[in-house]
Order: structure tokens, then C-alpha cells, then sequence
């Protein structure tokens, strides 16, 4: 059932769908935020002969910003030596990364697979002795697109839209 209000956004997971630990389990990136999941359609303009007052805007394509996972640094984990792969070694194996809203009873919302993701940036916050504070890592991704889906299926608002739009 859909909920009625808008979900909160701190209640997150971050799992790599392409790898695999020994007992099974699928790895996850423990988060303190996920920034770009946003695509922008770009345009190009075209001017009609004799057609002086606009010009048609058509879409052209799709760019992603890069995927950004901010959290306390971890050593040791799958994701870090994946990422050092690429960054230091320049060898890159591309992942499928699923990032999943949940609600309070920490069943998924939302979510949105990221295809290919690849690194292309590490980065630790500046070490102070005179500041408490955590070691913060950035993890940067480039990837090919992501698809968001609602694992929430409302079937009315659906057949809604089926009747408005011939999908």
C-alpha cells in the first residue's frame, strides 16, 4: 500500500548487486548520504526555415551526475578495495549498485539500479588533531543509468495512468 505522505530521506541502504561474500550474503555500504541520483535531458535547438518567432527544443539524450556515497571511513571493506582497484591501479570492473529508500518498519520504498557503476574519485576528510570528529570518506561513481522503481505497487494509480497515457 502507497503511503500518503512523504518518506523520509535517512532511512537508506546501499547494496552492490554484482558481488557476492563467501556465506551468501550481498554486500552493503553503510552511508551517511547518497548524492546524484539525477538525470537532466539535454536538448538541441533547431531553428524552422521562416520561422522567425521560436525554435523547436528536441530531446537528445540522457546525462547522469555522478553517484556520490559519503560515509565514516571503514577499512578493510569489498567496496573500498573495489574502488582502489580503479583508482590505483586503473583497473576497472563496473557493478550494478541498488540504493534503496525504506520506511519505518525498514521495508523498501523506493529504489534506483545503478548500472555500471565505475570509481573515478576517493577522498578523505582533512585530519585535525585539534578537532573530535570522524574520519570522513567520499566515494565518487560514474555509471552508465540508473532506473528507479517503486516497491510499492499501486495498482489503481497505475491503471489511472494506463487510461490517461497509452502505455
Amino acid at each position: 500500500m502507497a503511503t500518503s505522505y512523504p518518506p523520509v530521506g535517512f532511512h537508506f541502504i546501499v547494496t552492490i548487486a554484482d558481488l557476492q561474500m563467501p556465506d551468501g550474503a550481498v554486500p552493503f555500504i553503510r552511508a551517511q548520504e547518497v548524492k546524484g541520483l539525477s538525470a537532466t535531458i539535454s536538448t538541441e535547438e533547431i531553428q524552422e526555415g521562416g520561422e522567425n518567432t521560436f525554435t523547436h527544443k528536441l530531446p537528445k539524450g540522457v546525462t547522469y551526475q555522478p553517484l556520490v556515497i559519503t560515509r565514516g571511513m571503514v577499512s578493510g571493506s569489498v567496496f573500498v578495495e573495489w574502488i582502489k582497484l580503479g583508482v590505483e591501479q586503473f583497473r576497472f570492473y563496473p557493478v550494478n549498485l541498488l540504493v534503496t529508500l525504506l520506511d519505518e518498519q525498514h521495508l523498501p520504498l523506493e529504489y534506483w539500479f545503478i548500472a555500471n557503476a565505475y570509481p573515478i574519485k576517493i577522498g578523505t576528510s582533512d585530519l585535525n588533531a585539534q578537532d573530535n570528529k570522524i574520519v570522513i570518506e567520499t566515494l565518487e561513481l560514474q555509471y552508465q543509468y540508473f532506473r528507479r522503481g517503486s516497491a510499492v505497487t499501486n495498482t489503481s494509480i497505475l491503471s489511472q495512468l494506463q487510461s490517461l497515457v497509452k502505455i
